[in-house]
């Protein structure tokens, strides 16, 4: 199949800015050209990158793109921009999966393909756009229940294929939770949404009791451009952790040293608050495959693969006190060791159904799905 990948235009490929969407779908991208597919992956130009280049099999080519806005508004603007620009340089194709707004809006042309959407994010009204794609491809069961409840006649239109695992960066098994530092970790944008001040305030309030030789270490990007909530919200943060064992260590995008962090941790947190925002949760899943036990807010999308107790914790982000639940699930899990190995193990296991393969397997199946389908149609007229 000829496949053409067009991602966003806040952050380039290789993911060397971050971006859960960008590392997904670079890992997809050389996975199907290592199976034989042509694959062209479009992306946010930046000057250490050539506009154009192949990296193991995939054909790269950069359109001028933009650091992510403050207002919404403007981004969608940037977006439109990008998308137009982006329209002049896509190559025919069988499949093309589009991953900003506006593309697949625009798309109209069956010569550059099928038009596969990924939804990445929950949806606000924008279903009934794209009445005229081939597929939406939901990550998770509770994102594909939102496409549906929003467009009731697309939803013979939806599927749902997850996110992979990202894959490790060595070969080695992590090793125990028990011979870990007790270290908690969080890795994602510093953001309100995210819930990081719940995280804080959650440890800040037992520093000098039952998390007393425990750490906390945030880990992820604070500046706007990045996606972070800036300056301000950092200073918020820090004001809360005074005097407490919390590391603000910024944004890390090297894999080798992201991994690192991962496998110092016992116990992994994402408190995002955002029920309307958060689609899959790729950090707790990335988590997991390290070997980190982890912990979650209530959010629809963690369910496929988080069950309390089981593979996971998942505490009460809607408590009339969410730092407090947090703070509580936590201690209930830092006090029993077996449990907390238990869990780690479970959860590991869990992970590896999330293989780049195996998921891969999932994307070719519905990619040829549809291209056969039209193929049928097409002899039938």
């Amino acid at each position: 199949m000829r496949i053409t990948i067009v991602l966003g235009a806040f952050f380039p490929v290789p993911p060397v800015m971050g971006g859960a969407i960008e590392k997904v779908w670079f890992a997809l991208a050389q996975e199907f050209a290592r199976r034989g597919h042509e694959v062209v992956q479009i992306s946010r130009s930046v000057p250490r990158f050539p506009r154009e280049e192949i990296i193991d099999r995939v054909r790269h080519l950069r359109v001028r793109g933009f650091d992510t806005p403050r207002s919404l508004v403007w981004l969608k603007f940037l977006d439109l921009l990008y998308s137009i620009n982006t329209l002049s340089i896509l190559p025919e194709a069988d499949i093309i999966v589009p991953h900003t707004f506006w593309l697949p809006i625009l798309l109209r042309n069956s010569k550059r393909g099928k038009v596969y959407v990924h939804v990445g994010r929950y949806p606000k009204g924008q279903m009934r756009f794209y009445r005229h794609v081939a597929r939406l491809q939901a990550p998770t069961q509770a994102l594909a229940h939102a496409v549906a409840a929003e467009a009731r006649e697309l939803e013979r239109k939806i599927s749902v294929v997850p996110n992979p695992r990202p894959q490790s960066a060595s070969n080695q098994l992590p090793i125990p939770i028990d011979e870990r530092e007790k270290i908690i970790l969080f890795v994602g944008r510093v953001h309100p949404e995210k819930g990081v001040h719940v995280l804080v305030e959650a440890f800040a309030s037992g520093a000098r009791t039952v998390f007393a030789d425990w750490k906390l270490m945030i880990v992820g990007p604070t500046e706007t451009k990045f996606g972070g909530g800036g300056r301000q919200y950092l200073a918020e943060l820090e004001r809360g952790a005074r005097n407490t064992g919390v590391t603000f260590r910024g944004a890390v995008f090297d894999a080798v040293e992201l991994e690192k962090d991962y496998r110092s941790a016992r116990l992994f947190i994402y408190p995002s608050l955002a029920d309307r925002g958060e689609s899959f949760g790729l950090a707790p899943l990335e988590a997991m495959a390290h070997g980190c036990a982890v912990v979650v807010s209530n959010l629809g999308c963690f369910h496929d693969f988080i069950r309390d107790g089981d593979t996971g914790f998942i505490f009460n982000h809607r408590a009339l006190n969410p730092a407090d639940a947090l703070r509580e699930k936590i201690e209930n899990v830092i006090v029993d060791p077996i449990l907390l190995s238990r869990v780690a193990e479970a959860g590991y296991r869990k992970s590896a159904e999330y293989s780049l393969a195996r998921v891969a397997d999932q994307f070719l199946s519905d990619f040829d799905s549809i291209v056969r389908k039209s193929d049928a149609a097409t002899t039938n007229r």
